[in-house]
């Protein structure tokens, strides 16, 4: 039997799925894999299934040309933390799990758009500290995000799905920035500069993928682009932002407010934001629900299967 490596500890529907098929070993720890265990697991299985945080660079698969493994099924749509031209030259195939987290990753953008425009996260925060003193008219007064704009970058599967809610879902005008024109089914209008779509919404949603190309896409200038009652959503990867320069943008007033479920450094958080009341935080929360977990898990190990039987790679990328 065929042996599979596991990075983390997954859902037992998963678990079971995998075990038909394969000799497995989890390991039993939730963070990220040391270069060393990378290269050992390259060499003693036939299959790995990698996740955020295992950062398979170049130095990791140098010299494993004739290594035992000859395929990263990783749990996860995101890869950019393998490098897939240094995968390739040594013979070792990447696959993703597209699909299973679109609508799950949308309904995080939902909510952090609502938390963030409507300071539900101040307001917990405020009950909590039992520093509430009551309702009255001009309480913590927030941005109503009916009829207003929705500036999407990235219209991608999760950025589409996202547009769907914030239309449908809250009567926003949705426009979008992306490298190609799409063919959509919901009423979205592409705007060609990121500077002007930054410019023209009440609302800022990031959906674009990770890696270098995306990089501090938004940094000082993009920001300085928004209006000052404008709100920055982050659910794709955390250095898309320069953190650093959202921090200033905040802490000097010059947007309204932030709501990020990825950060440029996780799980390390710059006390600077922590400390500002206008941005929620979350713990890279997108596909945390069971069900969304378990359809990715069984889609890597769909992904296993296909390669231990020589079928085509469902999600190759």
């Amino acid at each position: 039997m065929a042996e599979l490596f596991i990075t983390r500890p997954m859902p037992q529907k998963v678990l079971r799925a995998a075990e038909a098929h394969f000799n497995v070993t989890v390991r039993d720890l939730n963070t990220p894999l040391k270069k060393g265990e990378m290269r050992a697991a390259l060499v003693l299985y036939d299959v790995v299934i990698p996740t955020l945080g295992d950062m398979f660079s170049a130095e990791v698969f140098d010299g494993m040309e004739g290594a035992r493994c000859r395929l990263l099924a990783n749990f996860g749509v995101g890869y950019n933390h393998i490098d897939l031209a240094a995968a390739k030259a040594a013979g070792i195939a990447v696959t993703n799990t597209p699909g299973a987290v679109t609508e799950a990753t949308a309904d995080i953008a939902l909510m952090l758009m609502l938390m963030s425009a409507r300071r539900a996260g101040e307001g917990e925060r405020l009950v909590r500290a039992g520093k509430w003193t009551g309702w009255h008219p001009t309480q913590m007064l927030g941005l109503h995000l009916g009829g207003k704009t929705c500036g999407i970058v990235g219209m991608g599967r999760i950025g589409q799905a996202i547009a769907r809610r914030a239309h449908y879902g809250l009567g926003m005008e949705v426009i979008y920035h992306n490298r190609s024109t799409k063919a959509l089914d919901m009423p979205a209008r592409q705007v060609e500069t990121l500077d002007a779509l930054m410019a023209q919404s009440d609302i800022v949603v990031l959906a674009v993928p990770g890696g270098h190309e995306t990089r501090h896409l938004i940094g000082a200038a993009e920001l300085a682009a928004m209006q000052p009652h404008a709100h920055l959503i982050n659910i794709a990867r955390g250095d898309v932002v320069d953190e650093a320069a959202l921090v200033a943008a905040l802490e000097q007033g010059r947007i309204g407010g932030a709501g990020l479920d990825v950060y440029e450094h996780e799980p390390k958080i710059p006390d600077e934001l922590r400390r500002l009341d206008r941005v929620t935080l979350l713990p890279h929360l997108g596909t945390a629900a069971l069900d969304v977990r378990e359809e990715m898990g069984l889609m890597a190990v769909e992904n296993a299967c296909a390669y231990l039987t020589g079928n085509p790679l469902p999600n190759l990328v």
